[in-house]
């Protein structure tokens, strides 16, 4: 099998080079690679690229990610997010290759308290949202073989996340106030590349498989109970980052102005995907953990 991976230093690109190394030869790139043009910017460059590497499988873990900035850079957020991706599938589809990709909860209104199906209707509140959706959109029209995983909340040792600024705010604070009225599930990266690397294997036998998927980890929480979490951890670690935080103070979105507006229901129903690959996904708190003990 022959694998072209797309975004391979991103934080869930990262962890598939590992996941996806047992099942072929993988060429893996990112946007400054010189030997294939991996820029999904680059329209012309990545039809190129796939022609001329011929894969079996292309998983594209690149996107424009910025929430806030796609909404004063929309046609940037589109090329990347939807049209690149389109791309994809007409070369994969010209190909017999499988196409896999990742969306997001942001296709959804975050109404409601119900973890969203693959079903329900998206309605997205932001560009990225949009262009996210109109991406799943697109490759579904042009490639039949394809595997789109909705995830929400990613974290990964590797990189910024929202538990490494808790631990350096809570040793520069007494007081921190986070949201508590959005819901979701810390999802790590080297879940979701390992749930990929089982689900590419499996379609190779069993191509009726393909479609949509939710992808999360098991459970739900808010940002403000997260960051508790965190904060509990930390101090039960007895890490070297020195804990002054005394409260974590809960505050409504409202508090936080952002270009962007965030769903406050990002909780998504994963049932699809555990029965179809034969998958129990660990609840959310398991990833954290392993994460907080390697960074700490």
């Amino acid at each position: 099998m022959k694998i072209l991976l797309l975004g391979k230093n991103g934080q869930v690109g990262w962890e598939l080079q590992r996941s996806l190394a047992p099942l072929g030869e993988m060429v893996a790139l990112d946007r400054h690679s010189t030997d294939f043009c991996g820029d999904l910017g680059n329209l012309a460059g990545l039809a190129a690229t796939v022609q001329a590497v011929r894969p079996d499988v292309i998983v594209n873990a690149a996107a424009h990610t910025a929430v806030d900035k796609a909404e004063s850079e929309p046609e940037l957020a589109r090329t990347l997010n939807a049209l690149a991706p389109g791309v994809l599938a007409q070369e994969a589809d010209k190909l017999g290759a499988w196409l896999v990709h990742y969306s997001t909860d942001y296709v959804f209104d975050g109404s409601g308290t119900k973890p969203w199906l693959e079903t329900d209707t998206p309605a997205p509140l932001s560009v990225y949202g949009r262009t996210k959706l109109e991406g799943e959109q697109l490759i579904a029209e042009h490639c039949k073989n394809h595997l789109i995983f909705r995830t929400s909340w990613v974290y990964a040792a590797r990189g910024g996340n929202f538990a490494k600024t808790m631990l350096r705010l809570g040793s520069e604070r007494e007081r921190l106030t986070v949201i508590d009225d959005q819901w979701g599930a810390p999802t790590g990266a080297e879940l979701i590349a390992d749930v990929t690397g089982h689900a590419v294997r499996q379609v190779q036998l069993r191509p009726q498989d393909a479609g949509l998927y939710h992808l999360a980890a098991g459970g739900e929480i808010t940002w403000n109970g997260y960051a508790k979490h965190v904060i509990a951890q930390a101090g039960r670690a007895q890490s070297a980052i020195n804990l002054v935080v005394k409260e974590v103070a809960a505050v409504p979105t409202s508090a936080f102005p952002t270009p962007a507006k965030r769903p406050h229901n990002s909780r998504l129903a994963t049932n699809r995907l555990q029965a179809t690959f034969g998958l129990s996904l660990p609840a959310w708190q398991q990833g954290v953990d392993r994460m907080l003990a390697e960074i700490l």
